[in-house]
């Protein structure tokens, strides 16, 4: 089949393949996110509708107007970019409209473990690791976040310091003891 006659979402398709997506939320869950996350998420949307996509637009605009669009790296390249952008857009936007804030302060100086804790935990073999639960749209495990789906987190929620738990893995069981519990402070 000719590429003329085909829809522009199935050429995105074949163009962009499987771009990597945030883990989808469990089914039936709610999507916590943590103030900052919140902010920062509806600050990239703002960013991208704001900003970004104007400019975009313009290049496409301005690439158009120069005729013969087939070989036209800026139309063809922008063009691109805009489909990224109206997805990036359309996916914040719907995270963002089932996001519950819920600010990890509150529970500042509990020693039990809650989404946005701390948590300093070690394994069986005397490892010591230091994680913060935070919402899946936000976490970043570079910076030692872990979302509150994943299975450390479940294993760790609800616990108190000193209390054991049991992390399920492929390899077999492992406990875990929690060690320290913090929470930011109230702005």
């Amino acid at each position: 089949m000719s590429k003329a006659f085909t829809r522009e979402s199935d050429a995105d398709d074949a163009e962009d393949g499987d771009a990597p997506a945030l883990p989808p939320l469990p089914p039936g869950q709610r999507n916590y996110m943590t103030p900052a996350g919140h902010a920062r998420l509806r600050a990239e949307l703002l960013h991208l509708l704001d900003e970004e996509r104007p400019r975009v637009v313009e290049i496409v605009h301005w690439a158009a107007s120069n005729g013969d669009r087939s070989e036209n790296g800026d139309y063809l390249y922008g063009k691109k970019r805009l489909r990224e952008i109206d997805r990036r857009i359309r996916f914040l936007t719907k995270r963002l409209e089932i996001a519950e804030v819920v600010d990890p302060s509150v529970h500042h100086g509990s020693e039990q473990v809650f989404f946005g804790a701390t948590v300093t935990f070690a394994n069986s073999r005397g490892e010591e690791r230091t994680v913060t639960i935070k919402g899946v749209d936000e976490a970043d495990s570079l910076a030692g976040e872990i979302s509150w789906v994943a299975p450390v987190a479940r294993a760790l929620l609800r616990a108190r310091v000193g209390d054991e738990v049991v992390l399920r893995t492929p390899g077999g069981d492992e406990a875990l003891e929690v060690l320290e519990v913090s929470y930011p402070t109230r702005a």
